[in-house]
């Protein structure tokens, strides 16, 4: 990966960290226990929720390097491998109508999906905008470039967001907020 053109580190002199040795056990996430999750605080859930459902939110992130940045998150305790199979499938249908909204925005070229399930047991879905035209932003990386390139205006992030939300509730319904 570092020698591949996207990668977005100069190759000479970075040296990857000696792998330690093997944990004892692996550490316990945040909401491992549903009660404790943050799930459960009213003051989290609507923070930062530009769109929802009866049964899913979706939060935006702080102005970054991407255009945009969206987290999906399901409203009831669940991580990926326990989702109810009716909720897998509307995560399917949102993924696609997340995706093609992002791609309709024409400062974006590729909105890319993820799931880091290590810090927290309650699912959540990263979407990320890749800018357009800027080629050596491709691929996998753009998870690393969006923390180093400048933040964009909170304006263009918000009329982003804008955007959005009206092609989301077009597509799937739902309602902007929370």
């Amino acid at each position: 990966m570092p020698f591949w053109e996207i990668f977005p580190f100069e190759a000479e002199g970075l040296r990857l960290k000696p792998i330690e040795p093997l944990m004892d056990a692996e550490p316990p996430r945040g909401g491992e226990d549903p009660a404790t999750c943050r799930c459960q605080d009213p003051d989290h859930v609507d923070e930062g929720v530009v769109w929802s459902n009866e049964r899913w939110r979706l939060h935006v992130g702080e102005p970054s390097g991407a255009p945009l940045v969206l987290f999906l998150i399901p409203r009831a305790h669940h991580d990926i491998a326990d989702l109810p199979p009716d909720l897998a499938a509307e995560l399917g249908q949102l993924m696609v109508a997340i995706t093609g909204a992002v791609e309709a925005l024409p400062s974006v070229a590729r909105c890319h999906m993820s799931r880091w399930g290590d810090g927290g047991a309650h699912a959540h879905f990263f979407f990320i905008a890749r800018p357009a035209l800027h080629g050596q932003f491709r691929g996998t990386c753009m998870a690393l470039w969006d923390d180093f390139l400048p933040p964009v205006p909170v304006e263009v992030r918000d009329a982003n967001v804008d955007f959005v939300v009206d092609e989301l509730v077009a597509r799937v319904g739902g309602q902007p907020g929370g």
